[in-house]
């Protein structure tokens, strides 16, 4: 009797034991923090998305609490041809995202005037920020014409207009060149007074902007440097603005802009072959993150 007691004790606390142990199945895998929950121990994520789950979509699934649209063919801001005599006119509709990446559509069609439409996003008046890491992974399309970028513009006019006010070129590429990627700044007097400084990535021997690659800038009170793929290629110190002290104007407010545009003075006005719409021209972008270091 004894003997038989002992063995249900022993099965009971063998399947007790058993029961607090969590398996699990052979096809489940352990779930990945999500990039915008990373946390850091030199630096806070302050704006992220990673175009997996949008909490405000519009009709193309872009959330509208982190994205807004810019339209048209500049006219609508007073800077018809976006300034730079540009081909295209911007439309919602060219935005959308699909299997975790945004997707921005170059299309060859006429529309208001224009024979080609693509779609240009940016965070005026809902994201902006002073100094910090602005990062994206993106995939460029090639062609010739083709100037897609990942930049930056001040939410104020503290400093003047264009260019006294400052620009940051995160990320520029001419789609003709597909070895190459470059990363500027803009400043110095309102135009036409304004100058730039510029670097030039030259990407390893095999690889091309028609890759993710991660396009950063890491920018502090007195120095600019930027990044592809965390190897930094180009920094700068060397900027000033006629309204106000050093380091105006890169000591106030920004905000994104990702935009692919057709045309236009950054690669003298060269529009591309019809043959690359067979298939569909898209700047795709993987995520886009914003960091403030710890001081």
């Amino acid at each position: 009797m004894k003997k038989t007691q002992s063995l249900l004790l022993l099965l009971l606390t063998s399947f007790i034991l058993a029961s607090c142990v969590e398996t699990l199945p052979d096809d489940q895998t352990p779930i990945e923090t999500s990039l915008c929950a990373e946390t850091f121990d030199d630096k806070l994520i302050t704006f992220c998305d990673d175009f997996d789950a949008a909490e405000n979509p519009n009709a193309q699934g872009v959330d509208l609490n982190k994205w807004a649209f810019q339209t048209g063919d500049g006219s609508q801001y007073g800077i018809p041809g976006w300034g730079n005599n540009e081909a295209q006119y911007y439309r919602e509709e060219n935005a959308f995202v699909e299997n975790g990446y945004l997707n921005i559509q170059l299309k060859n069609e006429s529309f208001e005037g224009k024979f080609y439409t693509s779609a240009r996003l940016w965070t005026n008046n809902i994201f902006s920020q002073t100094y910090g890491r602005f990062e994206a992974r993106i995939k460029l399309p090639l062609g010739n014409g083709l100037w897609p970028a990942f930049w930056l513009l001040p939410d104020n006019t503290t400093f003047g207009t264009w260019a006294a006010n400052g620009e940051i070129d995160i990320m520029e590429a001419r789609g003709r060149i597909p070895e190459e990627a470059s990363g500027a700044i803009h400043f110095g007097g309102q135009w036409p007074n304004n100058t730039y400084t510029s670097g030039v990535y030259q990407f390893p021997s095999g690889q091309t902007i028609n890759e993710f690659h991660v396009y950063a800038i890491e920018w502090e009170d007195n120095q600019i440097r930027w990044y592809v793929n965390d190897e930094l290629y180009y920094q700068t110190s060397d900027w000033y603005s006629e309204n106000g002290e050093y380091p105006a104007p890169f000591n106030t407010n920004f905000y994104i802009i990702l935009n692919l545009a057709v045309g236009g003075v950054f690669d003298g006005g060269i529009l591309p072959d019809a043959s690359i719409f067979n298939d569909d021209v898209l700047m795709q972008i993987d995520y886009v993150r914003v960091f403030q270091y710890f001081v």
